[in-house]
């Protein structure tokens, strides 16, 4: 039996002793038949009407409760219900719902203002953030991440890691260092992983540093600093060079010439002579350690030296065009660096004006 037929079931069987009791004295009266049948029918609707009545009254809050919850599991928390009160049993349900609606109200806007925080973070980091699935299928990506990828969000979502050029940063040790080619540019990254659980599923996360730009700026200060110290050990040779011959230049202009000029003239140009020499060595030893060592020449084959650096470079392929076989006289080792950072310059820059790795490079 249904919740409200028990209630009205309930209200006609408290009604039934009273209803009875005055039908009984209607009829022991003496009162016309149509006078009692009027008083009794009055009786009758009188225990119906109440027994319906004390049935809505119970069975319609329980209603209004109901469809608050509803609202509240499909997420709108703006219903309120009247009649909350502290002073009967059925207000202070309505008040605690009430204060139930609005703590949720409050924790979705602290969720939504933390999850918009959160994906401005992301956007704004420079750093490249994947989310895959323990099926290997993509489920989160930052800004950097499709702009690494060069492709939209809606085309990544739910795509293999293999399909997207990522199984190897799902494997193998963390943090490592990675010579990678993407779509969306090309060099050296830093590979980090975490974890973390979405409706209680592990997930693995995957972030990419560019190191390229960090190495580039380290670089520069390492050769910031050389000239800073190159020219601080330079300045502190000229200094006294320069002091000295001002010094004897004065000692020359005097009118008449101390007895003692010759020995002081002597003094200042060994003086300039040992700083000369000193400073010599030094732009020396920086010059030794700046330029190449001389070349061990021998026979080099062209070709075969070609294929070797064409073979080296794995960001993209490399084509050599078909020529007569050529030896040369030269530096094996010194060649082959030359050659390298010539065909990695040229992958790069392919690279950087061609994000789809549609570009070629030629030999």
């Amino acid at each position: 039996m249904k919740y409200e037929h028990r209630i009205l079931t309930l209200g006609l069987v408290a009604g039934l002793a009273g209803s009875g009791l005055s039908l009984f004295l209607l009829w022991q009266c003496d009162y016309s038949t149509q006078t009692r049948l009027t008083f009794a029918g009055l009786i009758l609707f009188i225990w119906l009407a109440t027994a319906l009545t004390l049935r809505n009254k119970v069975a319609f809050p329980l209603r209004t409760l109901s469809n608050l919850i509803g609202a509240l599991r499909e997420g709108d928390y703006s219903l309120r219900i009247r009649g909350a009160r502290l002073d009967d049993a059925l207000g202070e349900v309505i008040w605690e719902v009430n204060a139930l609606t609005a703590s949720l109200r409050e924790q979705r806007l602290r969720a939504m203002e933390a999850m918009a925080l959160l994906r401005k973070i992301l956007g704004e980091i420079d750093v490249a953030m994947f989310g895959f699935d323990s099926h290997g299928r993509l489920q989160l990506v930052n800004d950097s991440g499709k702009r690494l990828l060069g492709r939209a969000d809606e085309d990544l979502l739910g795509c293999r890691a293999q399909d997207l050029g990522l199984a190897g940063c799902l494997e193998g040790e963390t943090p490592r260092v990675l010579d990678v080619a993407f779509p969306g540019g090309a060099g050296r990254w830093e590979l980090r992983r975490g974890s973390y659980r979405d409706k209680g599923v592990p997930h693995e996360l995957v972030f990419l540093s560019d190191l390229t730009r960090t190495l580039h700026e380290e670089e520069r200060r390492a050769w910031k600093r050389l000239i800073r110290t190159v020219r601080h050990e330079v300045n502190n040779s000229l200094t006294p060079i320069q002091s000295v011959a001002d010094s004897l230049r004065v000692l020359i202009d005097r009118r008449p010439l101390p007895g003692d000029w010759q020995e002081d003239l002597k003094t200042g140009l060994e003086l300039i002579a040992e700083r000369a020499e000193a400073l010599d060595r030094f732009t020396g030893a920086y010059s030794r350690l700046m330029h190449l060592p001389q070349p061990s020449l021998a026979q080099v084959e062209v070709a075969r030296l070609l294929r070797r650096v064409a073979d080296l470079e794995t960001r993209m392929e490399v084509t050599i065009l078909a020529g007569r076989e050529t030896q040369i006289q030269g530096d094996r080792d010194q060649l082959e660096q030359l050659l390298i950072n010539v065909v990695s310059n040229a992958v790069e820059a392919s690279l950087q004006s061609r994000p789809g790795g549609d570009g070629q490079v030629l030999i």
